[in-house]
């Protein structure tokens, strides 16, 4: 005799859940001999209570009576190869230290339900965040958490973005990463979750962020455990108006296994030399395995795991890494699993936002189902290459042509029709990594980053970012002129973490360019135009270095002129085509914010008069002055 069959259906959800006086247990494991549950609840005994039942898909599944919240479990699974331990794939929840138990966890959370509604598309600005590196008070003794990211909520609400990313947080098996190694898809990573013995100072201070906006408090037994610490810093973000997204990586799994883990989760023979994994084809990538798309079991396990994000998390989105191996390395079946995850995820949370990795760029990807493969929008990389070529060039000691032609070129990638369809930004985790590319500022001027040039030259290239069609993207640090690569090696790279202590002790340089990010992304927020869906490339010269575009909305106006201008002098009496006449006021100019507020800033007093002089194909033009390294914008 087995394990109950009370509370066990068609629909029963795959790992644990508690239910009634106990829990049903299921998982998938179709070459398997036998499957036990064994955990606290039981004593880990194996014996007929604790054996499960075998469905025809090669699913086990039974209840038990008696399991409680926090709990510790595993599956015991005998197979014609071995027999032994594993981890459950859908356990919310693991032990400390890795590898260890799953832990039962009930989805129950104190949500504060202030009525937070996803931004729409066009009105995303993301924040793209490292936990284990972002914000990191506790070094030596432990790296960034959840609640550390929390801690810095309301300075990131006060930046103005409308979300934050969070680079891959599932549970990966070594003692630092980027995150793209997982191999338990369903738990938070450990590491990024504060222990009970040092959680009562974080309650506290999370509580004050709850205080002032008026929100009831967290107990401390609410914070317990790495999977309700993530539950209250997305909290946290709603309440502060701010959108979570998080990346996963449905390409591959891990690397380091571990014999308990899901890879030959049946514990198959392998004399035959005929074994496959039950997730994962035998196709490497980067270090781990392509799964294995043209199951039905493993797309479902990866689609499931993003609507579990989204209901017991309530995530507002994710950024899918590397579709573009899902796509090559998953063939034939790999196009058609991101159409059956989009599809199922539009139909369950149709404001959610999905964001495709793929290389190189495929206006297909975010094309609806059956042409496309159905994402919301993209990662492009043309507007990137071309801000740091021409901010790369214009740090060469002459006043050569700069090539602001590709730049104007690569404000709208081909083949999108909504504006909002891709992501852009001068950086990101990937191409400012120790041992790759250097920051902006640094790239601005690359023996002095701080120096006028670098900073005036980063401000145009977060400056074009933020004005250029697409969703922008800043990644952390640049908002207040961090010149150094970033590494997630904690041990031996502390050097290049965050400088936060430059903001705390009151570094000018550092203060002004963020007060330069904030509020030009204000100046998003409070001119339409510049989120708007139409631009046009109103005039581009590659050895003046200026680059003049109009944003708008069409059928309501709203009109905007951003003008660039890379020259290391002032220019005057430049004249650019106005889409009207009369008066339009500088609403911008990036030059007031060197040493602000700048007592010798140049610009055209607030503002220009647009005359019936005809002029890159408007009926109307202005005069300007146009500040060295500068990017000013007009409105009327």
């Amino acid at each position: 005799m087995s394990a109950s069959l009370n509370h066990i259906d068609v629909g029963t959800p795959m790992g644990v859940n508690l239910v009634a006086d106990g829990a049903t247990f299921r998982v998938w494991a179709p070459g398997a001999r036998a499957v036990y549950a064994v955990g606290d609840f039981n004593d880990r005994q194996r014996n007929e209570a604790s054996l499960l039942t075998r469905d025809v898909q090669g699913h086990w599944r039974g209840f038990i009576p008696g399991v409680h919240d926090r709990h510790r479990y595993m599956f015991y699974v005998v197979g014609d190869g071995s027999e032994g331990p594993k981890r459950d794939p859908y356990a919310r929840e693991l032990q400390t230290p890795f590898p260890s138990d799953c832990i039962v966890r009930t989805p129950d959370f104190p949500w504060h339900e202030n009525g937070y509604i996803t931004p729409q598309f066009p009105d995303f600005i993301i924040y793209q965040l490292h936990v284990g590196t972002f914000f990191t008070p506790n070094l030596p003794h432990k790296g960034g958490t959840f609640l550390d990211v929390a801690r810095k909520v309301p300075y990131l609400a006060e930046l103005g973005v409308t979300a934050i990313q969070l680079m891959p947080i599932q549970e990966f098996q070594t003692k630092f990463s980027l995150g793209y190694n997982g191999t338990d898809y369903f738990s938070p990573e450990m590491d990024f979750g504060v222990e009970d013995p040092d959680l009562t100072p974080y309650v506290a201070e999370v509580n004050q962020l709850l205080d002032a906006r008026q929100q009831s408090r967290y107990r401390v037994e609410d914070l317990r455990g790495e999977m309700n610490q993530l539950k209250a810093l997305i909290d946290l973000c709603h309440i502060h108006g701010l959108a979570v997204i998080l990346d996963v990586v449905y390409n591959h799994a891990g690397g380091d296994f571990g014999d308990e883990s899901f890879y030959f989760f049946d514990r198959q023979s392998t004399e035959s030399g005929n074994v496959s994994s039950l997730y994962f084809t035998d196709r490497g990538h980067a270090g781990g395995l392509v799964f294995d798309f043209g199951k039905p079991e493993v797309r479902d396990f990866l689609i499931q795991n993003a609507r579990f994000f989204l209901d017991e998390y309530r995530v507002d989105g994710f950024r899918y890494d590397q579709v573009s191996v899902i796509d090559h390395d998953g063939a034939p079946h790999g196009w058609s699993f991101c159409q059956n995850l989009t599809t199922t995820l539009h139909h369950y949370r149709p404001n959610a936002l999905n964001v495709a990795e793929y290389w190189n760029v495929n206006p297909f990807i975010v094309k609806r189902p059956p042409e496309g493969a159905g994402f919301d929008a993209t990662l492009v990389d043309g507007l990137r290459i071309a801000i740091r070529d021409v901010i790369s060039n214009a740090s060469c000691p002459d006043e050569r042509p700069l090539n602001m032609t590709n730049l104007a070129d690569s404000l709208c990638p081909e083949g999108f029709s909504e504006f909002w369809s891709f992501v852009q930004g001068p950086e990101n985790h990937d191409i400012v990594y120790e041992g790759r590319e250097q920051r902006i500022a640094r790239i601005g001027q690359p023996d002095d980053p701080r120096s006028w040039f670098g900073r005036s030259r980063a401000r145009v290239a977060s400056g074009i970012s933020l004005t250029a069609p697409g969703i922008p993207m800043l990644f952390m640090g640049q908002e207040f002129l961090e010149d150094k690569q970033w590494s997630d090696d904690l041990e031996f790279h502390q050097q290049l973490l965050l400088h936060w202590a430059g903001l705390e002790m009151g570094d000018r340089q550092m203060i002004d360019h963020l007060r330069f990010i904030r509020e030009l992304v204000q100046l998003r927020w409070r001119y339409p135009g510049l989120r708007g869906d139409k631009l046009r490339v109103v005039h581009v010269h590659d050895q003046n270095r200026v680059l003049a575009f109009h944003r708008w909305i069409e059928g309501q106006g709203h009109d905007v002129i951003v003008v660039v201008h890379l020259a290391t002098f002032n220019r005057t009496e430049y004249r650019i085509g106005f889409p009207g006449s009369g008066g339009w006021r500088e609403i911008f100019n990036s030059d007031v914010y060197e040493n602000w507020v700048n007592p010798n800033v140049t610009g055209n007093e607030g503002m220009v008069q647009a005359v019936p002089h005809p002029l890159h194909d408007f009926g109307y033009s202005a005069s300007l002055v146009i500040p060295a390294n500068s990017i000013l914008v007009f409105a009327r």
